[in-house]
């Protein structure tokens, strides 16, 4: 299982996401680095944890459709593996994430205006640039009006039918809150139902029996922000579970 640090960006500075409640978002403290610039967090992240992989969360452009895209650009050429939600709406604004050297476009729920739209990104890119972040809040699912009324699993299961072969499952009330999380159930059916789909889960993860629990269930791949800045989570715990080379 990865172990993948999470950047949350808000007004240019990484923010402490803490339970979805975007306006409260603050600049963080961390013991990993004095700094709130996104490229000193992500190079403390390499420094303590040897990261390579980052998941990036650009609130500016999920918010007010400004993406940081040369940031992007520098923290790929600084030899980072950028999976990135920049509040993908359409094939255009993949396209631009991607063209920024990003590996992975998140195209999540809270963004994505319809169905129809998921079909027109894996057309136009395949499945292997592209995850689709199934967002939740409180375990509802956060769906834009161009969607049907769907639960969870159904959801889940029409990102699968027309392609994508990763999916992430994160409840942004769990964000910051060290809850635990609360999508182990929801994590359990995708496996069931997609047990060769990479399954990524975010949101609420203490310390290192959270990771356990988690690697039981099968998923491959954890985000995890406030337990490696607050010191609950060290270099020797990440160890454990990390597989050598990008997820």
């Amino acid at each position: 299982m990865d172990i993948v640090p999470v950047i949350d960006v808000l007004r240019g500075m990484v923010v402490r996401g803490v339970g979805g409640r975007r306006n409260e978002y603050r600049p963080i403290q961390s013991v990993l680095t004095w700094s709130a610039v996104p490229a000193d967090v992500a190079a403390a992240y390499r420094q303590h944890f040897r990261a390579s992989t980052l998941y990036l969360a650009d609130l500016d452009a999920i918010l007010d459709r400004r993406p940081h895209v040369a940031l992007y650009s520098d923290l790929a050429r600084a030899g980072f593996l950028l999976w990135v939600d920049a509040g993908v709406r359409s094939v255009n604004d993949a396209a631009a994430v991607l063209a920024a050297g990003v590996e992975t476009a998140i195209v999540g729920l809270e963004s994505c205006p319809s169905p129809a739209v998921l079909t027109e990104l894996v057309q136009q890119f395949g499945p292997s640039p592209l995850m689709f972040s199934l967002d939740l809040r409180d375990g509802v699912p956060m769906l834009p009006s161009g969607w049907p009324p769907m639960n969870p699993s159904e959801i889940a299961k029409t990102a699968l039918a027309v392609g994508f072969r990763r999916l992430l499952v994160l409840d942004l009330s769990d964000v910051g809150t060290s809850t635990g999380g609360r999508t182990d159930g929801l994590l359990q059916t995708i496996r069931d139902i997609a047990p060769e789909a990479q399954l990524v889960a975010g949101g609420g993860v203490r310390g290192v029996d959270d990771l356990e629990r988690l690697s039981n269930l099968g998923v491959d791949a954890v985000l995890v922000a406030s337990a490696l800045h607050d010191g609950r989570l060290m270099p020797a715990d990440l160890e454990r579970f990390q597989r050598s080379g990008p997820p």
